[in-house]
């Protein structure tokens, strides 16, 4: 969110042919809930197209990077990390003080698809869970975001759109952006 230090969000793990779906609501989900970039690692760069196109085509600013050497990334983050696991402190519990943290440096949210290498575990400031039974990583990322931003994201005003969705209680609308004013 603007004049708040950057959140980045890093999708470890993508299996190809089963998480493709996942990995790009990951990222979407981040866009729309309040993150400014999305590390794709591995296999998973292959969505980076996806988010970006809606970006381009939904505004900004948002950024999709891709590496393959996660671990390296996640060693060399300068800031907070946040690791989300089932097995993790309920966010109840520990978002405050996440939130007092991210007031004066960088966040980096980690996302999971298959096992998480136990670095993970030890490299993250917090391991935390959004409840502690199975569910989408989507989900948790999307609950957490909005704990973070304390729902201030759901307000956001987007840059350069090329289309708009024109809130109305029945039915679709969407248009271009310069129609829209």
């Amino acid at each position: 969110m603007q004049d708040e230090p950057a959140v980045a969000v890093l999708r470890l793990g993508h299996r190809p042919g089963r998480d493709e779906r996942m990995t790009t609501h990951v990222g979407l989900t981040a866009r729309a809930l309040g993150a400014d970039r999305l590390v794709l690692a591995n296999h998973g760069a292959s969505q980076r197209g996806t988010v970006e196109d809606i970006t381009d085509r939904f505004g900004g600013p948002f950024w999709v990077d891709a590496t393959d050497r996660p671990k390296r990334f996640l060693r060399d983050w300068d800031g907070r990390i946040v690791h989300l696991t089932m097995y993790g402190e309920p966010v109840q519990d520990v978002e405050a003080t996440i939130r007092e943290a991210h007031r004066s440096e960088p966040l980096l949210i980690v996302v999971g698809a298959e096992k998480v290498d136990f670095e993970v575990y030890e490299r993250a400031d917090w391991n935390v869970g959004v409840t502690n039974q199975p569910h989408s990583e989507v989900a948790g990322l999307a609950v957490f975001l909005d704990r973070l931003f304390e729902g201030r994201e759901l307000d956001r005003e987007w840059e350069d759109p090329e289309r708009v969705v024109i809130p109305q209680a029945e039915g679709k609308r969407v248009e271009p952006a310069d129609e829209s004013e």
